[in-house]
């Protein structure tokens, strides 16, 4: 890893090095002062290149930043971070993004786990709400683009409730031929990284891969429990313990949505986070509609077996059949 900057140290004759904020295996985040305009804060991701590539390797992989760091500053969402600047210096490229304040989704589940609670499941399909918003934006470009590392502490909660889905470290570009290209070399955190994903550059990905890390980032903020890495499911299927073991407070519809997107092979997940959207929220929409009431069970959310809804398909028409005959007496 490319040796820290120092807080004081300035680059590009413009940004001021505060501190680090956050670290990777190919650089550092820094909390940076905008020396031209005062009082504005970002954060500076570091990209620093394998010393042992060829030159040539060199020049094409900085020739690949830069044109990957243009796509992502044109970027325009409210629940992604702007994407300002984007600069070398010697070997090493930087974005430069606005600093989002507030917590991540992670510390706040540590804090619920602490005083013995889970967060809600009303909250967190809000943020999800969010996070879907952020993700139609993303893969809806031409070419899509992938994240690739969806996790509790990718996503901050600004002070005004305004989720913001941050660190573009792994983010990839779809090019029309399928193949990709990526800015920074990496699989994403274990957790939350589905098993295609494993190879790297090699391992094929699409908008179902951010699918899964979906679905694995609200098993975690809805159990409190991580869930189980992607390779160890394929070796044990069964491992995967549903959400609701843990936290019987969620809805089934909440669990089923989420072991569907959690399934293993890409096919037999949510083929694209709209029809995601509708297995988790169906008409719900808590952000212009935030008083309204959480979506009503159905049936199937109330009995959990297909024996138990024969029962009560039964039971109905017994009373029906009763009913029927108390009224011809």
């Amino acid at each position: 890893m490319p040796t820290p900057l120092r807080a004081g140290d300035v680059l590009k004759d413009r940004y001021r090095i505060s501190r680090i904020i956050g670290q990777g295996g190919m650089g550092s985040i820094y909390l940076a002062d905008d020396m031209r305009l005062q009082g504005r804060l970002c954060a500076l991701k570091e990209v620093g290149h394998d010393g042992s590539l060829s030159d040539e390797m060199a020049k094409q992989a900085r020739e690949q930043f830069l044109r990957e760091a243009t796509v992502l500053a044109r970027l325009d969402h409210p629940n992604l971070p702007k994407v300002s600047d984007f600069f070398s210096v010697e070997e090493r490229d930087y974005l430069v993004m606005d600093f989002v304040p507030g917590k991540d989704l992670r510390t706040l589940m540590n804090e619920a786990r602490r005083r013995g609670e889970f967060l809600t499941e009303r909250e967190v399909l809000g943020w999800a709400s969010q996070l879907v918003d952020a993700l139609a934006h993303l893969h809806s470009r031409n070419p899509p683009i992938l994240h690739r590392d969806i996790k509790p502490s990718n996503l901050k909660l600004t002070p005004t409730g305004l989720l913001k889905l941050v660190d573009f470290g792994l983010v990839k570009i779809l090019a029309s031929d399928e193949v990709t290209i990526t800015i920074l070399q990496g699989r994403g955190t274990a957790l939350y990284t589905p098993l295609e994903q494993y190879g790297g550059d090699a391992g094929h990905t699409d908008v179902r891969s951010d699918i899964y890390a979906f679905g694995a980032t609200l098993y975690h903020l809805l159990t409190n429990h991580p869930p189980i890495e992607a390779r160890d499911l394929f070796l044990n299927p069964d491992a995967l313990v549903p959400p609701r073991e843990y936290n019987p407070e969620i809805s089934q519809r909440t669990e089923r949505a989420i072991l569907w997107a959690m399934s293993l092979h890409p096919d037999e997940r949510p083929q694209d986070i709209d029809t995601f959207r509708q297995a988790l929220l169906g008409d719900w929409d808590p952000i212009r509609r935030p008083r309204s009431a959480m979506p009503s069970p159905t049936l199937a959310d109330l009995v959990s077996s297909p024996v138990e809804r024969l029962l009560i398909v039964v039971s109905v028409g017994l009373l029906l059949l009763s009913l029927a005959a108390t009224l011809m007496r």
